[in-house]
């Protein structure tokens, strides 16, 4: 793959003079044409072998361009907050709005490849990682995003020369450090890795530019040059091609569902629920404490239809908990800001570190749900985000997250009575809204989404919940008993 980049290639510096106004000023233009449209964001990788010009490319690009609008990021050894939280936490936190460009150094695919060499995963940690990066970078051009990665290359002779160069400038030496030089022992290991990784992450979608970090002029005009090919084209209109998606299973032929098929007469006696509601809280109360925890977290989402009582039960976890060890996030229309990001954007940004407990009163399944059934979005958004979801809680799993979803329902005719119970009591009239009114009348088509999302998207390590809500004092007991047996089983 480095073969055509080991050319030498050299642009003469009058070449470069002729060509650099030009060019700077079609990029700045191309930029605000960007600004305005606000359709996709461009998403700028910068990888490759130390001392290769990377840092003096970025300085270029800022120079030519309105750096107020490019979010450039340096990612080195993760911090303890990263530690803390899934791998691709935060590069998520990284990416650029629409209509700005993000420049990222060392981004998601320096790790593995830095891993590998070390010595500190294997050939099949790195394919996977490799696999894990293709899906991420396919999610993010099917929200939109223009991809661009670049990968400058120096032989090993060259990075020799470049690096002692740069250490007995008194003005560049402080750039050179012991672990480039530490680095530059492994270069052919490095080399190979790098091969690999960029072979297999190299893809129609987000394909890799190798770039000769040789002569300064050659990076320079090369990398503008594509960015300005591609950002043009992509504001003529020339938009990539979306994931193709599965069809959902049929529904049962005898009209039968999981939903329809729950216990909804089970009730529970109220001086039996207040001594089993201290009992599970005091052992929830516990396990959040317990050593072990320390390096796990808690993410329990809850979903279901209007007025089955997940604010109630909500309260009877939180009432078990120390205030300062969890979070409740509620879940609404995203802003404009949450709608400038890919759509799994504002749920990562809630992540808990280890030893904390986060609650989502609804959640990421509001794409397959609501905007499924409300046509908010498109039928290829809703079909593809299944995958995506499934592939964002193996990530929080792998990680140490315990992941539980409740999914709350009760009988239409339990719903109708507590939404006119609401309308007539003062305290609780503010629940009731002319939109549960609406969603009410598309009964069936939310059952339909709802055991569509239950088909596809509940497994061992994050399963749906299915709670039948009609006594809510068995519905809150089987929850917490539900959340204790699953913290006992993985700590």
């Amino acid at each position: 793959m480095f073969e055509s980049a080991e050319l030498n290639h050299s642009i003469s510096d009058g070449k470069y003079d002729r060509e650099m106004p030009k060019l700077r000023e079609a990029l700045l233009k191309a930029q605000y044409d960007l600004l305005k449209d606000k359709s996709f964001p461009v998403i700028i990788i910068i990888g490759g072998v130390d001392g290769a010009g990377k840092g003096e490319t970025v300085n270029i690009l800022n120079e030519w361009m309105d750096p107020r609008h490019i979010v450039t990021h340096a990612f080195g050894e993760m911090s303890d907050e990263e530690r803390e939280r899934p791998r691709m936490w935060r590069y998520w936190r990284a990416l650029p709005p629409k209509g700005h460009i993000g420049i990222l150094f060392g981004a998601w695919h320096t790790d593995p490849i830095v891993n590998r060499v070390m010595g500190k995963i294997s050939n099949v940690q790195l394919a996977l990682a490799m696999e894990e990066i293709v899906r991420f970078e396919r999610m993010l051009v099917d929200e939109g995003a223009l991809i661009l990665k670049f990968w400058f290359h120096l032989s090993k002779r060259v990075q020799k020369k470049r690096l002692r160069a740069l250490e007995a400038d008194p003005k560049t030496r402080w750039r050179v450090t012991d672990t480039d030089w530490e680095r530059f022992k492994l270069y052919d290991k490095f080399r190979k890795v790098s091969e690999t990784a960029l072979r297999e992450t190299s893809t129609g979608d987000a394909p890799w530019t190798v770039v000769e970090g040789t002569d300064p002029n050659y990076r320079y005009l090369t990398v503008g040059r594509t960015l300005l090919d591609a950002l043009k084209k992509r504001l003529a209109g020339d938009k990539p091609a979306v994931t193709r998606t599965a069809a959902l299973p049929k529904p049962a032929l005898d009209g039968r569902t999981v939903l329809s098929r729950l216990n909804y007469s089970k009730t529970l006696d109220h001086k039996i629920y207040r001594r089993q509601l201290e009992k599970y809280q005091g052992e929830l109360n516990l396990l959040s404490r317990h050593k072990k925890f320390r390096n796990k977290s808690l993410i329990i989402v809850f979903e279901g239809v209007d007025a089955a009582g997940k604010g109630g039960s909500i309260r009877r976890i939180t009432g078990a908990l120390d205030a300062r060890h969890y979070n409740v996030i509620p879940v609404a229309a995203p802003t404009e800001e949450e709608r400038a990001q890919p759509y799994l954007w504002r749920f990562w940004r809630y992540l808990p570190r280890t030893g904390r407990i986060t609650i989502f009163d609804r959640s990421w399944y509001g794409r397959v749900l609501v905007e499924r059934v409300e046509k908010f979005c498109s039928e290829q958004d809703w079909m593809r985000a299944y995958h995506e979801i499934n592939d964002f809680e193996a990530q929080l799993v792998e990680t140490g997250d315990i992941v539980l979803k409740f999914w709350l329902t009760i009988t239409k005719e339990e719903q109708l009575r507590r939404f006119r119970e609401r309308e007539k009591t003062p305290f609780k009239s503010f629940k009731i809204t002319p939109e549960d009114w609406r969603n009410r009348k598309k009964w069936n088509d939310y059952e339909r989404a709802v055991c569509d999302m239950i088909e596809r998207t509940s497994n061992d390590r994050a399963p749906w919940v299915l709670v039948a809500a009609n006594d809510k004092y068995s519905a809150r007991i089987m929850i917490l008993k539900t959340l204790c047996e699953r913290m006992t089983a993985v700590l």
